[in-house]
């Protein structure tokens, strides 16, 4: 586990670190986009998918935990009960977990086509 601090922890460190707690858990679809060119919310996104609403769950829950574990602060979730669809803001890497009917309802990775992929496989050490 890495010492570093919150302050020291961001970017695409921080982008990594979620995208393979996601893939630890076995999200589907991960999709991490630069968003930095186009937002002034947040640097990158991260969209994936859950097999079923208890694995969306499971998601946000070892991405709560991972986020805690490298002391990083978690500055608001959104999850409607059952929606599909749930949002963890770490400031610089914006995380969106979906069930795969909510995503393709949404389409959010449309809406934030200027956005520049970023290769997950990479990130994963792939």
């Amino acid at each position: 586990m890495s010492t570093k601090t919150k302050a020291e922890l961001k970017g695409e460190e921080l982008l990594a670190i979620c995208c393979k707690t996601l893939d630890d858990a076995k999200a589907e679809n991960i999709v991490a986009l630069d968003v930095r060119g186009v937002s002034s919310i947040t640097n990158y996104l991260v969209l994936a998918s859950a097999l079923a609403e208890p694995h969306l769950r499971a998601l946000r829950r070892d991405l709560d935990k991972a986020l805690k574990d490298h002391k990083v602060k978690i500055l608001g979730v959104d999850e409607g009960d059952f929606s599909g669809w749930a949002v963890v803001d770490a400031f610089d890497v914006m995380i969106h977990l979906f069930s795969p009917e909510t995503r393709d309802t949404y389409k959010l990775e449309a809406l934030w086509k200027d956005g520049v992929s970023v290769d997950v496989e990479k990130l994963l050490g792939a």
